[in-house]
């Protein structure tokens, strides 16, 4: 980073680290005030020290949001597709530093981190057209003379929540779908990830001539989020929360959000079924569940948490997928040669063991994993489960490298089970018999379902997002549904005749 960051000899296990400031109506604020350190997954180092921010630095980001707001909603389309396609180019410029940031700031591998890149700016380069989307309606009415047109309008300043995982992509997501409609935004990054999840894009968009305040992002301590979050819900100029992360963290904000009479978008966790049938080519089938769990250590929304087999390939599955799992190789993130990182944080790592703990305690076998070494859990596959260990029920996903087989009669068994689900994130079928898949996916109660693909396929063009309690909200140009509003005008030509 060059704007947001700059060298201080703030005390750490390091030298000298890169300080971050907020970056709010177009500037970086003046560095000093507390701050927080921000560490590399993998090895403990620090690696940024972070401004901690709270309610003045979030009053003052609402505020440029809101003023800013007027004249980027009045812009010319062409003049914002433009401005989102130099950031575009910037990104992809950028790309080998990006790569490294997000590894050591996420534990991401590279080529995940490079994905992230990549989709980013291919992200841009969509949104640069949705400003020429058809903007509104002409509708027929019963009033003799009377035209009427229903007109989208932006809502105005969106808060935005991103995550830590997948951070620089869904940074970008949470930004730009808001802002090509004609918003503007603030942004609270994750305090495991404040320069991947929003830093970095605040950067980008000022290198690109942004105007002031269409922008903002605040970072806070770990523990300090609630104070950026009561000035979201309690400025009037806020007219929508746009949040990615866990369903706890939602149903609270949601709350919020109803007592204030606040849009709310909320795109959540997953307890992702894969449905291998006995007529599946068994190695894609597995190549899919391999990528579908243990991708980015089973750290993203869309991950396989859970395959239901029928029986007659049960055991041939689970051997093959086993054989799979055990090439993955494990270590340094920035290691370009590297499919296994680091889990976020130490309590993502006790998660992990106190889970497959429970579940080994009640009966479950381990097929391969099962322990960590140092910050890395070995991708863990698991068998005979019982019902009422913790990581089988799905009321509570388990965000790491935990993949459950359960093999069932047939599917219909398989569906009834996976519907019986709470969450409606992502879901996979993996079939010989396509028209068979397709019948299947129908009667799914899922956001995203893909037939011979694995759980995790997402593009930036497509409607992504769940139901139940994954929440509601969908992103690509469908996100016009929640980032406008849809206003009525309409003329009379000649005299009205009213009842009195």
């Amino acid at each position: 980073m060059s704007q947001a960051a700059q060298q201080t000899g703030a005390s750490s296990s390091q030298t000298s680290v890169p300080h971050t400031t907020h970056f709010i109506g177009g500037r970086w604020c003046p560095p000093g005030g507390p701050t927080f350190p921000d560490y590399n997954p993998y090895n403990g180092e620090i690696v940024y020290d972070i401004a901690s921010g709270g309610r003045a630095e979030a009053q003052e980001a609402v505020a440029a949001a809101a003023a800013a707001f007027p004249a980027w909603a009045a812009l010319a389309p062409i003049e914002r597709q433009r401005l989102f396609l130099k950031a575009a180019d910037l990104t992809d410029r950028r790309l080998p530093e990006i790569v490294r940031t997000v590894a050591v700031e996420t534990g991401a591998s590279a080529a995940f981190a490079a994905f992230q890149v990549r989709w980013s700016s291919n992200l841009m380069r969509q949104a640069s057209g949705w400003a020429y989307l058809p903007c509104g309606d002409v509708l027929r009415s019963d009033m003799p003379g009377r035209f009427a047109m229903a007109v989208r309008k932006p809502l105005g300043v969106v808060a935005g929540f991103t995550p830590w995982n997948g951070a620089f992509n869904l940074a970008w997501r949470t930004a730009i779908l808001p802002m090509a409609f004609g918003n503007t935004v603030v942004i609270k990054p994750s305090e495991e990830a404040p320069v991947s999840a929003g830093l970095l894009v605040a950067e980008i968009l000022e290198e690109a001539g942004f105007p002031s305040g269409v922008i903002n992002v605040v970072t806070h301590a770990p523990g300090e989020a609630g104070k950026i979050a009561d000035v979201f819900f309690e400025s009037p100029a806020v007219r929508c929360i746009n949040f990615t992360g866990s369903a706890a963290t939602a149903r609270i904000l949601a709350e919020r959000a109803g007592r204030a009479l606040k849009r709310i978008v909320l795109e959540l966790g997953g307890f992702n079924p894969m449905l291998v049938l006995r007529d599946a080519n068994i190695t894609e089938a597995v190549n899919a569940t391999v990528f579908g769990a243990f991708f980015h250590q089973g750290q993203i929304c869309m991950n396989t948490r859970k395959v239901y087999i029928e029986r007659p390939i049960h055991d041939e599955f689970v051997e093959k997928l086993a054989a799979k799992t055990l090439t993955l190789k494990a270590g340094d993130p920035t290691d370009p040669s590297i499919i296994i990182g680091p889990l976020i944080n130490d309590r993502a790592l006790r998660q992990c063991e106190e889970r497959v703990r429970d579940a080994v305690d009640r009966g479950a076998r381990v097929v391969t994993g099962g322990r960590a070494n140092g910050k890395i859990f070995a991708p863990t596959i698991l068998t005979h489960v019982p019902t009422d260990a913790i990581c089988s029920l799905g009321t509570e996903e388990t965000f790491g490298p935990v993949l459950v087989i359960e093999a069932v009669d047939d599917a219909e068994e398989a569906l009834t089970r996976a519907q019986a689900i709470p969450y409606g994130l992502s879901a996979a079928i993996m079939t010989g018999n396509e028209d068979r898949g397709l019948e299947l996916a129908q009667r799914f109660d899922t956001g995203i379902i893909h037939v011979n693909g694995a759980t995790m396929a997402g593009e930036p063009s497509l409607p992504n997002g769940g139901v139940k309690d994954s929440g509601w909200g969908r992103s690509g140009h469908y996100s016009i549904e929640d980032f406008t509003e849809v206003r009525l005008t309409t003329l009379t030509h000649g005299s009205v005749k009213y009842p009195f």
